[in-house]
Formats: structure tokens, C-alpha cells, sequence
């Protein structure tokens, strides 16, 4: 059973083992639960690191009942890099997945998200929209101007998720002048669906929580998805422009919540 909202903090990671502890949460999301892998995977510790991880900040959601020293107390987490700090650390994380050129030549502020993750047993209470509010809280003291990273559907058969894949493609697809595009090593083009055969329930059935979140804020995705078989997962990258965000969207995006007891 999942903890009482009243346990929960949520900071940025201050020490090595509150990063430890992500990497395990991640571990246990994007390894044992997805299926997925990659070079730095340590499988006899459960921890699911990468080269970028030093370099970004570690936004976590911990459940103070839970003793530190176990690597076991962060229950949602979110990893977060900046612009600047891209532009000393050389890239993107999604630079592997998407030229982003449009956006680096738009000069505005970026913040790139990604490990977007909630352990299974805190999934459907506070935790996300505890981590949304701390999100938020992160964007406006920087004053970030545009999010992006990749969202991910599980698998990498693209004909399974034609309806999902070619409704993003034929209503969610960003402006022209700021919109990523799949590199062509991997690019898996999304319009699988002509517009007027597409079955918008069928869609949103198959459509990742996170995913649906960011449209429902008024997000936009890149030309083309990438088909990641590490992580046995078909990715495509989301962006959302502060600016254009409608009022009320922008209300429910920085609006400060308080979970339910």
C-alpha cells in the first residue's frame, strides 16, 4: 500500500545517495518493470545510471518513512538539465534521439526532462502532481521558456501503436520554426493513420498518462518517433512553450496543490 501523502518531501538530490536511490527507482521502472537496458545498467546493485547523470539536476519525490541508507526512500523522480548547463556539458540527452537544432536557434531558455518516473505502489495518488508542482516551481525560478524530452511508448513494433503515433502526428505536431526531428538512423515516420480514419478513442487508450498530460497542457511533439530497442521502447519527443500556453493551461500548471489526507 502506498504511503500517506503527509510522508512525503520532495527536493532537489543533495548527496550520492539520494542519486543512488533514483537510480534504483529507475531501476525498478525502466528495468525490471520495461523491459530495458543500456551500457551503465548495473544489474547486481539495481541501479540504472548513465553518463549524463552528474550532469543533471535529480528532482525527487522521498517518502520520509523509509530509512535513507536503503536506497529505497525516492519514489518519483524527474531528471532536469538546463541550457546553459548543456552548453558546458556539450548536449541534450535527447541529441542521441532528435536533431534540435530549431531550438537551439530559437535562443529562448530550455529545460530538458527526462527519467520521468513513480514507483508502482505511489502511482494514481499525490506523487505526480506532487513532482508537477516542484516542476513548476523549477521552471518559474529559472524562467524557463520551453520543456522538452522524450515520452515513451512501451515496445518498438510501430504498426501496434499506429493510432496513437499517427493522431499526435496529425493534431499535436509542433510549430514548424521550433520542431524536432528524429534522427534518420532511427526515424519511424508517425502519419501510419490517414487523419480521417483515425478513431480518437482507440488513440487515447494507448496513450502513455505522461503523454496525455502535456496535451492536455497544450504540448507538442516532434516529426517522427525513435525506435529505441534498449529500452524496448518507442519514443517520441515532447516539447511545451510557456508562452503559448493558454491561460487556463498555464493556471493548472503552476497552480500550488495540496494533496488530499
Amino acid at each position: 500500500m502506498a504511503s500517506e501523502p503527509a510522508t512525503y518531501e520532495i527536493r532537489l538530490a543533495t548527496e550520492p545517495r539520494d542519486l543512488r536511490a533514483s537510480q534504483r527507482l529507475r531501476y525498478a521502472v525502466f528495468v525490471e518493470e520495461l523491459g530495458g537496458t543500456g551500457p551503465l545498467v548495473d544489474h547486481v546493485n539495481r541501479l540504472e545510471a548513465d553518463e549524463f547523470d552528474a550532469a543533471y539536476d535529480h528532482l525527487i519525490l522521498v517518502d520520509s518513512s523509509r530509512d535513507p541508507d536503503s536506497l529505497e526512500h525516492v519514489v518519483g523522480a524527474y531528471r532536469l538539465l538546463t541550457s546553459d548547463r548543456a552548453a558546458e556539458l556539450g548536449r541534450f540527452y535527447c541529441d542521441a534521439e532528435y536533431d534540435l537544432s530549431k531550438l537551439r536557434a530559437s535562443g529562448r531558455k530550455l529545460l530538458e526532462l527526462g527519467r520521468s518516473c513513480v514507483h508502482p505502489e505511489h502511482r494514481g495518488g499525490a506523487a505526480m502532481l506532487l513532482l508537477w508542482n516542484a516542476l513548476a516551481d523549477y521552471v518559474l525560478e529559472r524562467e524557463i521558456e520551453i520543456l522538452f524530452g522524450v515520452a515513451s511508448f512501451h515496445g518498438t513494433d510501430p504498426q501496434a501503436l499506429k493510432m496513437p503515433l499517427s493522431w499526435l502526428h496529425h493534431h499535436h505536431l509542433a510549430p514548424e520554426n521550433l520542431r524536432p526531428r528524429a534522427l534518420p538512423s532511427h526515424f519511424q515516420p508517425m502519419d501510419l493513420v490517414p487523419e480521417a480514419d483515425l478513431d480518437r478513442r482507440a488513440a487515447m487508450a494507448q496513450m502513455p498518462n505522461l503523454i496525455k498530460a502535456y496535451l492536455r497542457l497544450g504540448g507538442f511533439v516532434g516529426e517522427g518517433a525513435f525506435i529505441d530497442a534498449p529500452f524496448n521502447t518507442t519514443d517520441v519527443l515532447l516539447l511545451m512553450d510557456t508562452r503559448q500556453m493558454s491561460e487556463k493551461h498555464r493556471e493548472f500548471y503552476t497552480r500550488r496543490q495540496e494533496p488530499r489526507a
